[in-house]
């Protein structure tokens, strides 16, 4: 005799004692407007704007371009400093290595009050042009990784909000001459496993004209979109691949001017957005 289960209370949304509805477990409706559960922040502590590094090492390096930024959140790879900028207020925040905490961090920074994400981070050339230290905007990103998918089909692309992109390309363009960089829009790779980015996946990436990878933006562009948020992507070359620039032992000192200056990028951005006139 074939033994049949009751039915599993998880999915019954029926009224009733000791019934459990899909309301009870909505993580976003628990936490809305809280203190949040992974950062540790509540509504108030964060700008309309975010910049998202991903190490927690250069979130004072960045807020020291605001003004009176002061620490509001310091929990598991999340550290966070808001200040202001010409009267916006905006905020660093590290979101940690991958796709899955990047995603925590925007899910829980929309929850209490942040509208415009932009990463600030690291990636991995992949075309000769690209110098290390030259920028890298993203105008989107292949969804080498799995917490995309967990919010939409992989087929649906991975893409910055239009306003957010021109922005970027707008500030890159007027201040290239003055911070003296070079910057490259185009498609970057976000994948979720640093050390199985094999010369296989490399030569496929490099292939299809992908400018660059990294294991964040993705997910960023994804979840903001969700949220019916804005995003984009401003990354710093670490390496290059196909140069044979690979992992340095040191970090390079083009890419920490790299860090700066699209730090500054991202807050001309953030001005244009605010339909401010550069100063």
């Amino acid at each position: 005799m074939v033994a049949h289960r009751a039915p599993a209370r998880f999915y019954s949304i029926a009224k009733g004692p000791g019934v459990l509805r899909l309301s009870d477990i909505d993580k976003r409706l628990a936490t809305e407007g809280k203190l949040q559960y992974h950062l540790k922040m509540k509504q108030g502590d964060v700008g309309k704007y975010v910049l998202l590094p991903g190490d927690r090492a250069r979130v004072p390096m960045m807020s020291a371009y605001l003004e009176d930024a002061e620490e509001v959140g310091n929990n598991r790879e999340y550290v966070a400093h808001t200040g202001t900028h010409r009267g916006i207020r905006v905020t660093v925040m590290s979101t940690g290595m991958g796709c899955p905490a990047a995603a925590v961090a925007v899910e829980e920074l929309a929850n209490i009050g942040a509208k415009v994400f932009i990463r600030t981070g690291s990636t991995g050339a992949l075309q000769m042009p690209i110098d290390v230290g030259d920028l890298i905007i993203a105008s989107g990103a292949i969804k080498n990784e799995g917490t995309s998918k967990m919010y939409e089909p992989n087929e649906f692309p991975a893409v910055p909000s239009y306003r957010v992109l021109n922005s970027l390309v707008d500030a890159a363009e007027s201040l290239k001459g003055k911070l003296r960089f070079n910057y490259h829009v185009g498609v970057v790779s976000s994948d979720d496993a640093f050390y199985a980015e094999t010369p296989e996946f490399i030569g496929r990436m490099t292939a299809l004209g992908a400018l660059s990878l990294d294991m964040e933006t993705s997910a960023i562009f994804v979840v903001s979109r969700a949220r019916g948020l804005e995003s984009g992507s401003i990354l710093s070359a670490s390496e290059n691949f196909a140069k044979k620039s690979i992992v340095p032992e040191k970090v390079p000192e083009a890419l920490k001017e790299g860090w700066l200056k699209e730090t500054q990028v991202a807050l001309r951005a953030i001005e244009t957005l605010e339909g401010r006139s550069s100063a």
